[in-house]
């Protein structure tokens, strides 16, 4: 009984462990991804994938959500066709062809858990579930410095930026940097504070302010926040501007400068002088010049004591000395000072000497001195009276003087070293004597009772008087130091007989210059004259060239076979006889044939002379 007992249970233990395994292959299985990331306002894909064995079918597909711990129903897939269950979700769900539901314009009210569960009726059902993370990246963020400006003096610790960023999810974090490297707390010099504020929206606004002790050194210092979030399992980041803020401090240097340099500056110039503070705000400037050892002359009211600038205007020798910059800082009613010395460059007392001195007469040399005092080097030069350069150097050395030489003389004193400083100083070189006449219109070839300008030219200073010894109408002009006159007379007999008279004179002497009047008439037929025998040459010259062209040519005989020679017969000398000979038989025939066509015998031809006495 007991051994049958055993083993009925024996068999009965194994009827159910067979019974389990059975049903846990036949057991429907679901897999799905643990964790899904979808952007606000995106479309969500939540995969469902399950296994049937024996290749069997699903009856229908039921989605949930988890609201707190209680399951929402959401819809029911049967076949290709979706049922929705939730009013929440209305218009906003769809199938894909691997059953997949995908969920779009999420919200961040659908960050929940989903559960797919697959009815597969005697096989049972399945189901598993996926969390879905909804995100949204974070605004650029944005950062405001301090406006007001943070003293190094102070004793507390001054907010130096806030940073704001908005619209993210979830809430991300906010770091501090100063020129590239990130900040940490520390106390009594470096702090932040976050506030973090959710939206209506589902969103969340970040905001974080730094408060930190500054330096001198932070005047050009730059701050910067950077928002981090995680999205899909990385990281990200999101950087403000760099911003400065401005700190207070005051000054430890002062520094005093003339503009335009010292060493170029000269009499009449505009002259400024600087002062510059390296404190910040800047502090109060004022200005001064030593007059005595220890006298200091206030002028501050010639300058804008904010700026730090004083003006000085058309400077002059007395401008010259030791100036003074005082600075006084309101913060700490500190003061400091700098000097500089101001030298204005001049150039006085240009004269010129003359040796020997005035008068001077036609023939005599001169030499012209040159000098002028400068605190800098000097340089000389010599100008005449159009501005062209003559001579370098102190003097100028002029020989032989004429009234051509009488000008006046320029010496331009130049300072090399100061552009634009230069002075000049003119003399007179004036060259006395009796008149010289230099022009006349003589001869001059006139009619009777024709009006004639008759002209006479001189030069001499002092200046001379023009006079002439026949009534006229005077015109007198003054061109490149000559004086000239111009009469208009009527030619008469008596004045073409015996000329005219000008007479040019000065306290020193006179001058006088015949001007020879001509009878146009007689100087025509003596014109016509020489016409003729200019004709006369001009002819001979044609006829001779004409005679040589055809001799050249053969037309004129000439030589052993045509020759043509004056010669003289032996009886009679006084005889001139012409002997003409020829080589060409043929041509002698026809020439000496005679008046009826008969010829002559060859030796009746062979010479001729002919007698040209009669």
């Amino acid at each position: 009984m007991a051994g049958g007992r055993r083993a009925a249970g024996l068999a009965l233990g194994w009827g159910c462990c067979l019974l389990l395994c059975c049903a846990a292959a036949s057991k429907v299985e679901v897999s799905m991804p643990a964790v899904v990331e979808v952007e606000s306002g995106g479309t969500a894909r939540i995969e469902c994938n399950f296994y049937i064995p024996e290749n069997g079918s699903y009856t229908f597909i039921n989605w949930f959500y988890m609201n707190r711990n209680s399951r929402v129903g959401l819809c029911r897939v049967t076949g290709s066709q979706i049922l929705e269950e939730s009013t929440d979700y209305a218009g906003r769900l769809s199938l894909g062809e691997d059953k997949a539901l995908s969920i779009s314009r999420v919200t961040m009210q659908d960050a929940r858990t989903f559960v797919c569960q697959v009815v597969a009726g005697s096989h049972g059902v399945g189901e598993n579930q996926t969390e879905l993370h909804v995100y949204k990246v974070p605004e650029t963020p944005e950062i405001v410095a301090n406006s007001g400006g943070i003293s190094v003096q102070s004793n507390d610790i001054s907010q130096i930026a806030t940073c704001v960023s908005r619209n993210s999810f979830p809430p991300p974090n906010i770091t501090w940097h100063k020129n590239g490297e990130q900040l940490q707390p520390e106390e009594n010099s470096v702090k932040m504070s976050a506030t973090l504020t959710r939206e209506s929206s589902g969103l969340y606004t970040v905001s974080s302010t730094l408060f930190s002790r500054v330096t001198r050194k932070d005047r050009d210092s730059l701050y910067h926040c950077t928002v981090h979030y995680r999205l899909r399992g990385h990281h990200h980041a999101l950087h403000s501007p760099r911003v400065n803020v401005t700190v207070f401090y005051p000054a430890q240097h002062v520094k005093l400068q003339v503009m335009p340099p010292s060493a170029l500056v000269k009499e009449g110039d505009d002259v400024k002088l600087v002062c510059e503070a390296d404190g910040n705000p800047a502090p109060v400037f004022s200005f001064y010049k030593r007059e005595l050892e220890d006298d200091w002359q206030d002028l501050s009211s010639l300058a804008d004591t904010n700026s730090g600038v004083l003006n000085l205007h058309d400077v002059n020798k007395s401008s010259s000395g030791l100036y003074r910059c005082q600075t006084l800082d309101l913060d700490d009613m500190g003061q400091l000072e700098k000097d500089v010395e101001l030298v204005v460059n001049y150039i006085e007392g240009v004269h010129v000497e003359m040796e020997p001195p005035s008068p001077l007469r036609e023939g005599d040399n001169v030499t012209l001195k040159c000098n002028a005092h400068s605190p800098v080097a000097l340089d000389y030069q010599w100008r005449d009276e159009k501005g062209r350069t003559v001579a370098e150097g102190h003097r100028l050395i002029l020989k032989n003087l004429t009234f051509e030489t009488s000008s006046n003389f320029s010496c331009k004193v130049v300072a090399p070293s100061v552009p634009g400083l230069e002075q000049s100083k003119q003399v007179p070189v004036a060259v006395q004597g009796k008149p010289r006449i230099t022009a006349v219109s003589s001869p001059l070839y006139v009619r009777q009772d024709q009006l004639v300008n008759l002209t006479c030219k001189a030069i001499a200073f002092p200046r001379p008087s023009v006079r002439w010894n026949v009534n006229g109408t005077a015109h007198e002009y003054v061109e490149d130091q000559h004086i000239g006159s111009n009469l208009t007379v009527r030619v008469s007999h008596d004045l073409l007989r015996a000329g005219a008279m000008c007479r040019v004179s000065n306290a020193l002497g006179a001058i006088e210059e015949h001007i020879q009047l001509l009878d146009q008439k007689t100087s025509e037929s003596k014109g016509v004259i020489i016409v003729a025998i200019i004709v006369c040459i001009l002819v001979v010259a044609v006829l001779g060239s004409v005679i040589y062209f055809l001799h050249k040519k053969g037309k004129i005989p000439c030589g052993r076979a045509g020759k043509q020679d004056i010669t003289k017969p032996e009886a009679r000398k006084d005889k001139i006889v012409v002997e003409v000979k020829s080589d060409k038989l043929s041509e002698e025939a026809g020439l000496l044939q005679g008046a009826n066509g008969e010829k002559r015998p060859a030796a009746d031809q062979s010479e001729k002379y002919i007698d040209l006495r009669n």
